[in-house]
């Protein structure tokens, strides 16, 4: 009625609008495509001014570079390692742990819920000691499988947290049926539910493994050569003390930044499905 009374003012609105959406995504996608246009030039193209900058010969030498240097090759293994290992064990325990929180009433429950929300927004800095300590004695020290132990502290709360509200909202007529066919509390959950959460659990396996896959302090305390990819790219160095490979960092940047934007490519449905599951009553 606004719009029919006056077209000016709604024409306006929707201008402005589309302004402020395109400012937004240039200030989000400009630090990416710059990152993108280095990792195709040369290193003396980087003391050039932008407009000659971006006019300049592309070249593939950075990205030959990287793939072919042996330390960034094991770093993508043991960062593809330790994600998976983490996001496994995660998933597994947060779904054990959803289950019994998001279906069954006890006590102390609430103040459970409440430890979990406290200890996924507990800082990385505030544990690093005690966590280091235990590292250590535990003889896992340099080895994959204490540093997937260390991201379980930040995986597992969150993990847990995002699958209890999904179990909430799934009819309980569904495991009820189940029950009624003689399935087991166990059967129940692998056969019925886990169906049934396959967008919770790939929306929170996901996150959980882009954090692991850029997570930078633990990998640098708890790993001295096993090192992951933000280890390797955060140390890399040229040829001479006074030589910054711009452009071979940032074209490591780039490959391993390109599978995560695949996987959320991949699973876009899942993850939305996921985010919004719950969020209409009814």
């Amino acid at each position: 009625m606004n719009a029919k009374k006056n077209p000016g003012m709604y024409y306006l609105q929707r201008t402005l609008f589309y302004l402020l959406v395109v400012v937004i995504a240039f200030y989000l996608l400009f630090p990416f495509f710059w990152a993108l246009l280095t990792s195709f030039k040369r290193a003396g193209d980087l003391f050039l001014l932008p407009l000659q900058f971006i006019t300049a010969p592309f070249t593939l030498s950075n990205y030959a570079q990287v793939l072919a240097n042996p330390a960034f090759q094991r770093a993508l293994l043991f960062s593809l390692i330790v994600a998976v290992g983490a996001v496994a064990v995660s998933l597994l325990i947060g779904s054990f742990a959803a289950y019994s929180l998001g279906r069954f009433r006890f006590r102390g429950k609430a103040t459970i819920l409440y430890i979990i929300l406290g200890v996924s927004v507990f800082p990385q800095i505030a544990v690093l000691g005690g966590l280091f300590t235990v590292i250590r004695a535990g003889g896992v020290y340099n080895n994959p499988i204490g540093l997937i132990f260390s991201y379980l502290i930040f995986t597992i709360p969150f993990t847990v947290w995002v699958l209890t509200s999904f179990v909430r909202d799934i009819p309980g007529e569904l495991e009820e049926a189940a029950l009624m066919d003689g399935a087991t509390p166990l059967q129940t959950l692998f056969r019925v539910l886990f169906p049934v959460m396959t967008p919770a659990l790939v929306t929170t396996g996901l996150l959980a493994f882009i954090n692991c896959w850029n997570e930078y302090l633990f990998a640098l305390t708890f790993m001295s050569s096993n090192r992951t990819v933000p280890v390797v790219i955060a140390n890399y160095s040229g040829a001479s003390q006074y030589d910054q490979p711009w452009g071979p960092i940032m074209a490591a940047s780039i490959v391993v930044t390109v599978p995560l934007i695949a996987l959320v490519l991949y699973f876009q449905r899942n993850i939305v499905s996921g985010l919004t599951a719950g969020a209409v009553k009814g």
